[in-house]
């Protein structure tokens, strides 16, 4: 108690000390405002000064791409060969011979694959998740949407698997050495989990042509993360005992990494892959604008000529075929995760793997079958349908019936709160901006941390970018806020409500499997273009991470200070108050800082609506095929995003270390 209460007693000292100096800071910050006329070098980058990093990193695409045709050349023919035969299975049947002597064999029969995902459900999960990822498959073939879904997931099927394989060869690798994690793997994964999906596209573009190739390389790269991290923090969290009896047992280095370490860690291996699955789709979508084709093509053509039923049945189709993507890997891992897998190896293949057998002979026989009975090799017209004159129709009467209300909405929204924030950011002068947030920095996490932030800061000014980052910055604030608005509250009331809790699940879960594009469509329906349609897309998209983390936290909270606390003779408002959410605060920062990172990535996608910001600048670049400029904006973007989880993470962490936790 005397630690505790001299702890307190000399608490307020600095507190004073830094609230005079953020006091100073911004009274700085505004003389510069004030006098904008006198010193216009502080408030608006000087255009004479600025660095032209898009120039040079052009130059250096262009001469890559110049000296190094052939490796991209070479690159393109080896992973050509395994999505051409993807795509030819699942798609776009097999030709063999040319003119006159050419052979078509078929592909895969649709019944055939609806019922091996009704089988590879039941096998995981029993026939519930059988019954709902054979649904989301027939449901894609009965409404007419079964080429383009399998175009999507004929990338998937070649993607994935590479992103496992190189992510688990990563992690490996920053595990062992930790050098490498320090200075290699993690700003690599930062950058590559920061920088937005159209960027990956343009160097793509320029160095692997408008081709399917392109496509799957840029998913690759940004599905990759995800099994790194996983693969990292499975190995650390193999207990040491485990370790210990594998050395015991006289086991090689090798022999104790992939015959003991690697099985223990395959729970959260399992997570990495399920979350690698998801990114690969989201990512597949976006990259239908460099030749991936598939669903998200169909949805930007649609978007494109303002199609309203057919872009949403478009959506719906990738919808459902992220849930049973989804719901299958979730499956597979929680079956890891039990130990429900067994191998009986005196058994026959048959035996050990019924529903697989089974899954490959109703594959290969509905594919024969399709050779005589056209029905089966296309789904046929007959049985197909199409709602999109009744989505046409029920955004007509929406528009007609609540135009009024919904344009209202719309103006009040733009001019009292959009427009006077967008005029705040845009007028904040950019040395203050790299100052205040140094400042932030140093105060936070010290030297290091104030260096880099600022850095980073000054990077989106020098390179000519500031007025499109401010932009960024104040739709993507915005989004995160009102996503922050809405989510914790509803993360508090699912905390104190399991009832409660049971229905946001399944509301949260579908909004986490939905692809980015998904998220625009239904809203540029009612709201047309512009920053109001980017706004509620990005809140809806990015208001989940509150919501977890809010009710994750409260729920993490140790049972015996509740139990303490009424002891105590608190009431149970005071012990909320007083006791949980003082203890969940570092994890519901975590969630806001998410939400932060989610807002980021989806504002960059709604530059297909209209917003002005680096978005756009990504966007134009990718319609010119500009490296430079592209890859310039993305980084600008990025940047945003590090120094946001970086000042977010150091807050967190000194958070932890006030309420005792030790930092992990």
């Amino acid at each position: 108690m005397t630690v505790t209460a001299s702890a307190s007693a000399a608490r307020p000292r600095p507190v004073q000390t830094w609230l005079a100096i953020w006091a100073c800071a911004l009274a700085a910050v505004l003389i510069v405002f004030l006098l904008q006329e006198s010193l216009p070098w502080a408030v608006n980058y000087p255009a004479g000064a600025i660095v032209p990093v898009a120039d040079w990193v052009g130059a250096l695409m262009n001469w890559v791409k110049s000296n190094f045709s052939w490796l991209t050349r070479s690159i393109t023919a080896v992973l050509g060969v395994p999505l051409d035969f993807a795509l030819a299975l699942l798609a776009k049947n097999f030709k063999i011979g040319h003119g006159a002597d050419m052979i078509v064999l078929p592909r895969l029969s649709w019944v055939g694959v609806c019922a091996a995902a009704y089988l590879a459900g039941r096998a995981a999960g029993g026939w519930k998740l059988g019954a709902l990822a054979g649904g989301c498959f027939l449901y894609i073939a009965l409404f007419g949407q079964w080429t383009s879904a399998m175009l999507t997931l004929g990338l998937i099927s070649i993607a994935v698997p590479f992103c496992i394989v190189t992510g688990l060869f990563a992690g490996i690798w920053a595990w062992r050495k930790p050098w490498a994690e320090r200075l290699l793997i993690s700003p690599a994964l930062d950058l590559m989990q920061t920088i937005p999906t159209f960027a990956y596209l343009i160097p793509m573009l320029l160095l692997f042509g408008n081709s399917p190739v392109s496509a799957m390389i840029a998913t690759a790269i940004f599905a990759t993360p995800p099994m790194v991290r996983a693969t990292m923090l499975g190995l650390s969290r193999v207990p040491s005992e485990i370790d210990d009896f594998s050395e015991m047992a006289g086991c090689t280095a090798r022999q104790k990494l992939w015959r003991v370490l690697l099985p223990s860690a395959r729970p959260t291996l399992m997570v990495g892959v399920n979350q690698v699955i998801m990114l690969a789709l989201n990512m597949v979508i976006i990259a239908s604008m460099i030749g991936a084709g598939g669903l998200g093509y169909d949805v930007l053509l649609a978007l494109r000529a303002l199609k309203v039923g057919e872009a949403m049945e478009a959506g719906l189709a990738i919808v459902a075929l992220a849930i049973a993507l989804d719901r299958l890997s979730q499956a597979i891992a929680h079956n890891h995760a039990k130990g429900n897998v067994r191998h009986q190896a005196s058994t026959s293949f048959w035996r050990r793997y019924p529903n697989l057998a089974l899954a490959v002979a109703i594959l290969a026989v509905a594919t024969l079958l399709g050779l005589f009975v056209p029905a089966f090799a296309a789904v046929p017209k007959a049985i197909t349908f199409t709602t999109a004159p009744l989505w046409k129709a029920a955004v007509n009467w929406i528009t007609i019936n609540f135009f009024d209300t919904i344009e209202a909405f719309r103006v009040a929204l733009i001019l009292n709160v959009l427009n006077p924030v967008r005029a705040f950011c845009e007028g904040f002068p950019w040395l203050g901006a790299v100052c205040l947030l140094g400042l932030a920095g140093y105060q936070l996490g010290g030297l290091r941390l104030a260096a880099l932030v600022a850095a980073l800061t000054a990077f989106c000014a020098v390179t000519g970018l500031w007025e499109k980052t401010m932009a960024t910055v104040y739709l993507c604030g915005i989004s995160a806020f009102v996503a922050c608005l809405i989510g914790i509250p509803i993360g508090l009331m699912a905390s104190r409500s399991d009832r409660f809790e049971k229905t946001v699940t399944p509301v949260i879960d579908t909004l986490q499997v939905l692809p980015s594009f998904c998220f625009i469509i239904p809203v540029v329906m009612l709201f047309r273009v512009g920053d109001v349609t980017a706004m509620i897309a990005t809140v809806a998209f990015a208001v989940v991470p509150a919501i977890r983390y809010t009710n994750h936290g409260i729920r993490q909270v140790p049972p015996a200070l509740i139990e303490a606390a009424k002891v105590s003779g608190c009431t149970r408002r005071q012990t909320f108050f007083r006791v949980q959410l003082p203890l969940a605060l570092p994890e519901i920062m975590l969630g806001v800082n998410q939400t932060i990172l989610m807002a980021l990535a989806m504002i960059i996608i709604c530059a297909m609506v209209g917003t002005r910001d680096l978005g756009q600048e990504v966007f134009i670049a990718l319609s010119k095929a500009d490296s430079g400029r592209g890859i310039v904006a993305g980084l600008a973007i990025a940047f945003i995003g590090i120094v946001a989880d970086r000042l977010f993470n150091a807050w967190t962490a000194k958070a932890r270390a006030r309420l005792g936790y030790s930092p992990e």
